[in-house]
């Protein structure tokens, strides 16, 4: 049998569930997630639980914040005053926002808290903080 390993092409279908059994994210309903092994094109400890595996596997695996999303940092939260938001935005929570930095780079922050005179945001990954757990199938290796 030949298992993944770094440089090969896999796809795995998958369902993430946080501790408290919430699932977040599913495959199940689409194609297969396609991946090269070695690229960090998906989290650290996805990559590293998909290693070593055959085709027709399945594993159950947690991978901590660490080695999923990071750890959440404060520094990422800013609360910001209401008048500072263009006319045309209704601040809703939970509504993600891309902000544009003056580099001309982007990120996307979400609204965590809305005030009469202020608008808390927050640029961590959603999941950030968050120990996630995989149950994964590899489907094939290319």
């Amino acid at each position: 049998m030949t298992l993944a390993k770094a440089g090969d092409t896999v796809k795995v279908h998958y369902t993430g569930t946080l501790d408290d059994g919430t699932i977040f994210d599913s495959s199940e309903e689409r194609e297969p997630l396609e991946f090269q092994l070695g690229e960090g094109q998906v989290i650290p400890g996805f990559e590293d639980a998909v290693v070593g595996m055959n085709v027709g596997d399945i594993k159950t695996t947690r991978i901590s914040s660490e080695e999923a999303y990071g750890l959440h940092d404060e520094d990422m939260v800013l609360t910001v005053p209401r008048e500072q938001f263009p006319p045309n935005i209704e601040p809703e929570l939970d509504q993600q926002l891309q902000l544009r930095q003056p580099d001309g780079s982007s990120f996307v922050v979400t609204i965590i808290d809305i005030t009469e005179d202020n608008v808390t945001l927050d640029g961590n990954h959603p999941l950030a903080g968050e120990a996630l757990t995989f149950t994964i199938q590899l489907v094939e290796i290319a």
